[in-house]
């Protein structure tokens, strides 16, 4: 008795378990781009708003803890923001290197809830680039931001959560 057409068959299973796994990630990032979901909001500086929706407002807060380990305490000096669709916001926020060693940090933001991401345009973010804290420094860094008109009516506030890595060994490594 062969078994030889069994054994093409689990193969072929194998090969396009294979196959679907390793085409998750690309789909999950090509399903949550679609839906908005997953709250990944654009890293790119976005265009000055031009128009603004004066009989609405929208509340806007904001969260930050850094990566377990990481030395930073970094924290906005306003927990909450209200504003209207179109409008420039600024706020800003403080970061400090609590360790004797100089550090660099990088925030990566997301956006609650997840289909709100793609409405929330930041014209200057800390996020943006890497930024170098000297052992025990100090800084404050600006937020200016607004949300677009086109914010679909049920969503009347949003949250601006940023997560602060410590990347100083990361760059020690890439330059060697």
């Amino acid at each position: 008795m062969t078994h030889a057409p069994l054994l093409k068959r689990l193969v072929l299973i194998c090969i396009g378990m294979f196959a679907f796994a390793f085409a998750l990630v690309p789909l999950y990032d090509v399903f949550c781009d679609i839906t908005g979901l997953n709250g990944k909001p654009s890293l790119e500086q976005a265009e000055q708003s031009t128009k603004v929706t004066q009989n609405r407002e929208i509340g806007v807060s904001f969260t930050t803890h850094a990566q377990s380990g990481a030395p930073f305490v970094v924290k906005s000096k306003e927990y909450s923001v209200d504003v209207k669709p179109g409008a420039m916001r600024e706020v800003m926020f403080s970061a400090k290197n609590n360790s004797n060693l100089d550090k660099v940090m990088q925030a990566v933001p997301s956006v609650s809830p997840g289909k709100a991401a793609k409405y929330l345009h930041k014209i200057a973010c800390f996020c943006f680039d890497q930024q170098p804290l000297k052992a025990g420094e100090e800084l404050e860094f600006k937020l200016l931001f607004y949300v677009d008109t086109a914010l679909p009516s049920d969503i009347e506030e949003l949250t601006l959560s940023y997560t602060v890595f410590d990347i100083s060994e990361q760059l020690v490594a890439s330059n060697n």
